[in-house]
């Protein structure tokens, strides 16, 4: 008998652009909670957690939205995933394309992130 599998396509050709440098991450990744979320999740969306549970920041249009009530920052997406299989591996060390992060990080959401996640840096193509 033969079967038919059908395996969704993720595109992954910006991985490489907007994490610059992997040096350390959580070890063994994690299964996010991506309710409201489908589709692909690209590489350099930020992470958040709380009590063990990880999940995409919210995002509010074409930007991230507030951080929910009781979770912090985590980390970065190291690749795109598709939310259908939501295994993540999470930058907790490296230097992120602060151009090419899949929604800006800006203001006091940045000055939070960089607080709880001091190892990771964010530079311009130019900088590097």
């Amino acid at each position: 008998m033969k079967q038919n599998l059908t395996v969704e396509k993720v595109q992954i050709e910006d991985n490489s652009v907007v994490i610059k440098k992997y040096i350390k991450g959580i070890e063994g990744g994690r299964t996010l909670d991506v309710t409201g979320f489908s589709g692909a999740i690209k590489a350099g969306h930020v992470i958040i957690v709380n009590n063990g549970t990880y999940k995409p920041m919210p995002v509010e249009g074409d930007a991230y939205g507030a951080l929910p009530e009781n979770y912090n920052y985590a980390g970065i997406l190291y690749n795109t995933i598709d939310s259908k299989r939501p295994a993540a591996a999470i930058m907790t060390w490296g230097v992120v394309n602060s151009e090419a992060l899949p929604y800006a990080l800006t203001g006091a959401k940045l000055t939070a992130f960089k607080a709880a996640c001091p190892y990771i840096d964010f530079q311009k193509d130019e900088e590097a």
